[in-house]
């Protein structure tokens, strides 16, 4: 087994992407991407990519998933831990979209697989979120795209995000994401520049 990776072999910029379903993260990390060549790791694309691989860890994701619960914090830690280790020789830094979801997979993160440069919080109202995703579940196919499905899921994300939030006041960056996607990454920039600079 390979040694776990300290934190001083991770030597790129680790950002965290926090935000609720539907807040825009996704558009956000595209452009990350595309302007400062980070590796997106979605929390949330490492799962189905594992369910849909129909391994045994899959089909317990899936269960899981469907009744809109938090899958367990070493599942998701050892999926992003793979990714980190598979694409860290040729990365400019990380984008974690959508993970930590609670506290202590925060502290595990930092921990296991290193610590964190930047938190980016993208934060929207409930009512928004909810439009953006029931109109996304026409179009997506996803099973936890209904109306009750996403107000749990919001109602998750809330009560465990506001724990993360405060942990790392000191790296939040809190950005409105009820603005146009432009103007929000006006924003971004001004987060991650001095951190590639450096």
């Amino acid at each position: 087994m390979a040694p776990e990776p300290t934190q001083t072999e991770i030597k790129v910029p680790i950002i965290w992407v926090l935000g609720g379903p539907g807040s825009g993260k996704g558009t956000q990390c595209e452009k990350i991407v595309a302007k400062y060549g980070f590796t997106h790791l979605s929390s949330g694309d490492l799962l189905r990519n594992e369910v849909k691989s129909g391994s045994p860890r899959g089909k317990e994701l899936t269960e899981i998933m469907e009744k809109g619960e938090l899958v367990p914090m070493d599942v998701v830690l050892d999926l992003i831990k793979e990714a980190i280790l598979k694409a860290l020789p040729c990365s400019k830094g990380f984008l974690i979209d959508g993970y930590p979801r609670e506290k202590e997979q925060g502290i595990a993160f930092e921990k296991k697989i290193g610590e964190v440069s930047v938190v980016l919080f993208f934060d929207a109202s409930e009512n928004t979120l909810v439009e953006r995703l029931l109109g996304r579940a026409k179009t997506s196919g996803r099973v936890d795209d209904n109306e009750e499905t996403i107000k749990k899921r919001l109602n998750t994300f809330n009560t465990h995000n506001d724990q993360v939030v405060q942990q790392y006041t000191a790296k939040l960056k809190k950005i409105n994401a009820e603005r146009d996607a432009d103007t929000i990454f006006t924003e971004v920039q001004s987060y991650l520049d001095p951190l590639v600079k450096s």
